[in-house]
């Protein structure tokens, strides 16, 4: 039988395993890390396009990459940021436009995050 890793990991489990392999990886590579951290936050403040806007892209490019951690902290961060689902499932679609069935696919744990987070 083909397990998902969707199916194997609950998307708070999932939001864990981003939250360690990021201490764990700010405690080896320091420096790196910090400078990467000081990206992150330099990249998301609000500009031209607001951070709910930078995140609804991030789902986009999360599911065209098929990364389902991605998936899940973006969903996250773009409800936190005042997303409703419905402009994050059509964010979920303009990928499925550029990126066809393998991006339709990951609407499955586009669709399980939000489920998790707006609980």
């Amino acid at each position: 039988m083909i397990v998902c890793m969707s199916e194997k990991n609950t998307e708070i489990e999932r939001l864990g395993e981003i939250q360690n392999v990021m201490k764990y990886l700010s405690k080896e590579q320091g420096e790196i890390m910090g400078a990467y951290d000081s990206f992150i936050k330099a990249v998301l403040k609000n500009g031209k396009l607001s951070l709910k806007i930078k995140e609804l892209i991030s789902i986009a490019l999360s599911i065209s990459s098929q990364c389902e951690w991605c998936i899940t902290y973006h969903s996250k961060m773009a409800l936190d940021a005042g997303a409703t689902e419905e402009e994050i499932l059509e964010a979920g679609m303009v990928s499925v436009l550029m990126d066809g069935s393998p991006a339709l696919m990951h609407l499955i744990p586009l669709k399980k995050a939000i489920d998790e987070f707006k609980k």
